[in-house]
């Protein structure tokens, strides 16, 4: 027999091997995306979409970014396409240290700080790091969705907590806690999905409550430096708790497609943790993408790039609610967020918004039906919108259509 042969020779298996036996009970019980679903489902060009929670690209500062590109090729060279730390460039680590520093007082320095693919990573590595199963994690209710998937895969006990437009029900959180949690994870500025803002006496309460407590607090705020209405407020947790996480993203204020995320935590014991699960996970961040980002902030000022983008969120935020005070039927009820991406719409109790998206389909409109932002299954008559990925006229025009389905319904 030839080497020929002998390589156009073919093996085939013979019997049923099905997958689904070799799979982790874990992967098993979480359930894909249902944004992703819906976004597929959106696509159509002639669909209004309210569903995705997109920047608008005009706020992606390209030309800024293609001549940061250029500069950390001809500065750095090799250096920008090698492999690098773990916890990301020290540079970053100590620009976004000083950033926290500037905006609230407080005394961050760059070990403080773990430089991730999307702040989606951090979910994945608290996860990893913290939660085994049948582990207490507590959650807003309602959450956003992706926390819910990452952790899911661990198989803790979700503890939800009503989410009010102060913050969190002070009794459903001592409850919560005295049942046991290993890590509470917040979202305080802008919350996705609501667009809630915890207020200063409700982050006040929140702190008291967790303060005697032995729990991971994280502070989810990519969102944070979009505010266009009012004024910012310390976290909860951050550096007043000893174990508290702040979670930071450039993928709302700079561009989504570099995946930059980061964490800042006074735990270094956590921190040494994460940072070894991140390791495992990816060995680092994209290191070409961390010099961008370092150089665009390094040569611009990043509150100049933002004020335009408050502008235009504030705009397209008033665009929807004034559409929504119009054109929506009496019994609907909506957020007016001071800043981020999203407001959060409840009809009557009994219409469900996940038959309604079909039917708001066919109008060529879609939305995020209310159901997979909780922790417990169930159907809910509420609903995300996203208001930064649409001009005004195309806003108005998509809520008239949505809420004319919505009439129907009711």
């Amino acid at each position: 027999m030839t080497q020929e042969t002998i390589a156009a020779e073919t093996f085939e298996a013979t019997g049923d091997f099905p997958i689904d036996e070799l799979l982790s009970d874990g992967i098993t019980n979480t359930p894909p995306s249902f944004v992703r679903a819906i976004l597929k489902a959106a696509s159509d060009p002639n669909v209004t979409s309210f569903a995705g929670g997109l920047p608008n690209p005009i706020s992606f500062p390209q030309e800024d970014l293609l001549e940061s590109m250029q500069r950390v090729v001809s500065e750095h060279g090799a250096e920008a396409f090698q492999y690098s730390a773990t916890a990301g460039l020290a540079g970053l680590r100590a620009w976004i240290a000083n950033r926290y520093n500037k905006r609230f007082g407080t005394d961050y320095v760059a070990d403080d700080v773990l430089i991730t693919t999307g702040s989606q990573q951090v979910l994945d590595l608290l996860g990893k790091v913290l939660l085994d199963k049948g582990d207490g994690v507590i959650v807003e209710k309602p959450t956003y969705l992706a926390a819910i998937q990452a952790f899911a895969l661990h198989q803790p006990v979700f503890r939800e907590v009503e989410l009010t437009e102060d913050g969190l029900n002070i009794d459903e959180l001592n409850a919560a806690l005295d049942a046991g949690a290993k890590m509470i994870y917040l979202i305080p500025n802008f919350q996705n999905p609501t667009g809630l803002t915890y207020s200063a006496e409700g982050r006040r309460q929140v702190r008291e409550a967790l303060a005697d407590r032995n729990i991971v607090v994280v502070e989810d705020d990519p969102y944070g430096e979009l505010r266009f209405e009012g004024e910012s407020l310390p976290y909860i947790g951050g550096t007043a708790l000893p174990h508290g996480v702040i979670m930071g993203s450039f993928s709302k204020t700079v561009t989504p497609g570099f995946r930059m995320g980061y964490l800042l935590t006074k735990d270094h014991e956590l921190l040494k943790k994460l940072n070894t699960a991140k390791e495992a996970a990816d060995l680092h961040t994209n290191v070409f993408s961390q010099f961008v980002i370092l150089d665009y902030l390094t040569h611009h000022d990043l509150d100049e790039h933002l004020v335009k983008i408050r502008d235009l969120y504030r705009t397209q935020a008033a665009a929807m609610t004034d559409a929504m005070e119009e054109y929506f039927p009496e019994g609907v009820s909506f957020t007016k967020p001071e800043g981020g991406m999203f407001l959060w719409a409840t009809l009557p109790e009994g219409i469900s918004t996940m038959d309604l998206f079909d039917k708001a389909l066919e109008r060529n409109v879609a939305f995020v039906p209310g159901d997979p932002f909780y922790a417990e299954p169930g159907k809910r008559s509420t609903m995300r919108l996203n208001f930064t990925n649409a001009d005004e006229e195309t806003i108005r025009d998509g809520i008239k259509r949505l809420a004319e389905v919505i009439a129907e319904a009711l």
